[in-house]
């Protein structure tokens, strides 16, 4: 480790010369550091400044032409951006969250705070995983929502593939108050998966009105993001309309060809829910490509139904843009698309696609693990610009600690190098309203997401210049450069490329 980092880390440097009263307002003997030279950008739209910032203990002191106190240590921005820590409003971190406590792949990317929970599933209960967090923090802050499926199969069990009995409802009622008063963010939801995807619409209305009476809010990966796309997004909306809490679609996206070019379309239907008062938002990540099981693509499970096949493959997901990223049964085939694997076996694309996916499931009878994940290249970039662009679409990372996708560990600078640096889709204040302030918004986070006096010292300093993603899906774990530094509760946990020692995260609970 340098000697900067070193310094940074201990908070410590050469007492300083006594400063100008003109300009300090405040100092104390618990003054932490000043952050000087920068352009800040403060989350919440607003144009880059010339300021400095000062941080004591784990907040923000003081904002604006700050002379150095006596002693305190002052790092030298370089005339680089300094923002609000980003926030992941969708991450699926909390899998290994234990196992990698330096997050690397998150803070090399500038998020200090995730959300987790996503997809209908969490852990259970929510006060264990609370509670371990905050015996053994890890860098990053962790907020996260209750799972609707994870209810679901506490009260169902295996018999889940039907609607929910009236009984059962109400036990899922029960476990969910618990849940919120341990302090989960509202009720998610994965309605295209199991065991989300057996449920009625009045059963995930029932829940959520539960939520709605708490102040809570409502995540889902809607129903359908291809065939049925449109009354999946219905369904989001009248449980926004019938229960008045916020209500977000996670990892927003068009995933058919003939969905490909309405987008402005899909933002019109938004904007008029908005206009009748449905607080309806979004979040998005920058690839053209998703990552999920290759049953996802079936919607009745049958992988032996040629035709439902040759309709994915030819409106979904072509055989050259669907990839597998784990292969139990057959490791070789990670990294190959349908179409090499189809080559490999001497079949036609169909067959291969049946023959691996009993394959996985043979396999995944005998093991009780998942026995495959894939990719599958299902947008278009012009879709991607306009739904970023979206003022109530904030970014998001869909990515785990151990991602086979590259979403997982570059996310955020490729938004900030490709679509902010190189095609110009937004303003660079722009897009750091929608990782920060924005994001908080969304999650009714209300100490995060600005550099502002008195809020949490999350704090990411990078280079506009030269933030870029590396990670491709051949290389999904390369990590991100431009990314400078990155302050969590105001202590340092990540500097010239690597973790520090530092875990100041915190548990951030509902209310």
């Amino acid at each position: 480790m340098s000697s900067y980092l070193k310094a940074i880390a201990l908070i410590a440097s050469t007492a300083l010369s006594a400063c100008s009263t003109e300009k300090i307002q405040t100092c104390t003997n618990d003054t932490g550091f000043l952050i000087t030279n920068i352009s800040l950008i403060d989350g919440s739209g607003s144009a880059p400044i010339s300021a400095s910032v000062r941080v004591s203990e784990s907040m923000i002191l003081e904002i604006g032409e700050l002379d150095a106190c006596e002693g305190e240590m002052v790092v030298n921005g370089n005339g680089k951006v300094l923002a609000p820590g980003f926030i992941d409003t969708h991450s699926h971190a909390d899998g290994d969250i234990f196992d990698r406590p330096d997050a690397l792949p998150v803070i090399s990317q500038g998020i200090t705070t995730i959300v987790v929970g996503q997809d209908g599933r969490s852990p259970y209960p929510l006060s264990n995983f609370f509670e371990k967090l905050d015996a053994a923090p890890a860098t990053i802050n962790v907020s996260s929502y209750i799972g609707h499926g994870t209810l679901r199969s506490k009260v169902m069990g295996d018999d889940f593939r039907r609607a929910a009995t009236k009984d059962e409802i109400e036990q899922m009622q029960h476990l969910l108050s618990i849940e919120l008063e341990s302090g989960a963010l509202g009720i998610a939801t994965g309605l295209e998966y199991e065991p989300g995807i057996h449920s009625e619409t009045s059963e995930v209305l029932t829940l959520a009105k539960v939520v709605a009476e708490t102040g809570g809010h409502y995540i889902s990966h809607v129903r359908s993001e291809d065939r049925w796309f449109e009354d999946a997004i219905d369904e989001i909306i009248l449980i926004g309309r019938e229960t008045g809490m916020p209500v977000q679609i996670s990892h927003l996206k068009l995933a058919m060809k003939r969905l490909w070019g309405s987008a402005a379309d899909l933002i019109r239907k938004l904007e008029a829910a908005r206009a009748e008062g449905i607080n309806i938002t979004a979040d998005i990540y920058p690839y053209e490509y998703w990552q999920s099981t290759i049953m996802v693509l079936l919607p009745d499970r049958d992988h032996t139904n040629r035709e439902t096949i040759a309709e994915v493959l030819d409106q979904i997901a072509p055989p050259d843009g669907l990839w597998m990223t784990r292969f139990q049964p057959n490791p070789d085939y990670v990294g190959k698309s349908l179409t090499e694997i189809a080559a490999l076996r001497e079949v036609d694309v169909i067959t291969a696609f049946t023959e691996i996916a009993q394959e996985a499931l043979d396999w995944e009878a005998e093991h009780g693990e998942r026995a495959e994940m894939i990719i599958g290249t299902s947008m278009v970039e012009a879709d991607i610009h306009q739904l970023l662009s979206w003022p109530h679409a904030n970014i998001c990372t869909d990515g785990g600690l151990r991602d086979l996708h590259p979403r997982g560990a570059g996310s955020y600078p490729r938004i900030l190098g490709r679509y902010v640096r190189e095609q110009e889709v937004m303003p660079l204040a722009e897009a750091v309203r929608k990782m920060t302030s924005l994001a908080a918004e969304h999650m009714g986070i209300t100490d995060r997401g600005l550099i502002k006096t008195g809020m949490a010292a999350d704090l990411v300093l990078f280079d506009p210049e030269t933030v870029i993603d590396h990670a491709t899906p051949l290389q999904p774990t390369l990590l991100s450069t431009g990314i400078d530094s990155v302050w969590v509760n105001g202590e340092l946990v990540y500097a010239e490329n690597i973790a520090t020692a530092a875990r100041p995260g915190k548990v951030i609970r509902k209310n």
